[in-house]
C-alpha cells in the first residue's frame, strides 16, 4: 500500500484514545498520541496533570513537531495514524503542513465532553473544548482542497463500529480491516505519559464499548460554555458520515 498519514483531529473526552487502540491493532499502521501537547502546556501554561512532566519528555518546538509528522513513518509502516487534539493547535501554528495528510475528524455531544473534562479540569474554557479550532482546521482543509474532508461521530462509532469504521476506510481508500474491532487490554508503549490521568477507561477495554444514554445535566457554571459550543459541534455535525 502507498504510504498514509492519516491525521484524526477530535476533541478531548471523545473516544480518541480507542480509536488510536483501533488503528494500533492494524499490523500496517503506527499511531503516535497527541504530539502538540508539551508545546500546547508550554505555551499556555495550563496546569494540567504532570505539565511539567510532559513538557520536559517531550518535542515543544511545533515545527520540529510538524517535520516528524510528514517525514518516514516509524517502524516501516504504511500507514502512520496521528492522534491529534483540536484545542493543541494553537493560533500560530501554520496549518500548511496539514495538506499533506489525510485528515479525518472525530466528534462528540460537547455535553458529554464537557462533563467528562471537567472531572479533571474543573472549571474548562469554551476553547479547551477544541470545537473552535476543529471548525477552523475543517475549513481550512475545505478550502485548500475544494473538498469536505470525512467526518464520524463517536455515537455512530458505538453503535456500529463495523459499519462506521468500513465507511471511513472507503472514504479515505484505505481497505477495512477486522483488527480495528478489538485490542488487547493494558497500556501501550506508544501512550504518553499523561495516560495516568486519562486513560483508566480504555486500558481496561478490548474493543469500542458500548453506545449509552446519558442525561446528567450540566451544572450551572458549565452551561455557558455549552451554549458557545453547541453552533460549532452542529456545523461539524452536518458532514458526518452516514
Amino acid at each position: 500500500m502507498q504510504q498514509r498519514r492519516i491525521a484524526m483531529w477530535s476533541g478531548p473526552r471523545n473516544i480518541s484514545t480507542a480509536m488510536m487502540r483501533s488503528w494500533g491493532s492494524r499490523a500496517d499502521t503506527s499511531v503516535i498520541d497527541e504530539p502538540f501537547y508539551a508545546h500546547y502546556l508550554r505555551q499556555t501554561g495550563y496546569d494540567h496533570p504532570d505539565a511539567d512532566k510532559i513538557i520536559a519528555t517531550y518535542e515543544t518546538d511545533w515545527q520540529a513537531i510538524v517535520v516528524q509528522l510528514t517525514s518516514d513513518i516509524p517502524d516501516g509502516k504504511s500507514i502512520y495514524y496521528q492522534k491529534h487534539m483540536t484545542h493543541h493547535m494553537l493560533d500560530h501554528i501554520d496549518k500548511a503542513w496539514m495538506l499533506s495528510l489525510t485528515n479525518c475528524f472525530l466528534i462528540r455531544d460537547p455535553r458529554r465532553m464537557i462533563l467528562s473534562f471537567a472531572k479533571v479540569i474543573p472549571n474548562p474554557t469554551a476553547d479547551q473544548m477544541g470545537l473552535r479550532q476543529q471548525v477552523d482546521i475543517f475549513n481550512f482543509i475545505h478550502k485548500e482542497t475544494g473538498k469536505a474532508p470525512p467526518v464520524i461521530a463517536s455515537r455512530d462509532v458505538l453503535l456500529d463500529p463495523r459499519q462506521t469504521l468500513s465507511k471511513l476506510c472507503d472514504v479515505i481508500d484505505i481497505p477495512f480491516d477486522d483488527a480495528m474491532l478489538s485490542w488487547e487490554a493494558g497500556r501501550r508503549e506508544t501512550d504518553g505519559i499523561w495516560a495516568d490521568h486519562w486513560y483508566a477507561s480504555v486500558e481496561k477495554s478490548t474493543g469500542f464499548m458500548a453506545y449509552r444514554d446519558d442525561d446528567r445535566v450540566l451544572p450551572d457554571h458549565l452551561k455557558p460554555i455549552y451554549d458557545e459550543c453547541l453552533p460549532m459541534y452542529e456545523q461539524m455535525a452536518q458532514y458526518c458520515i452516514r
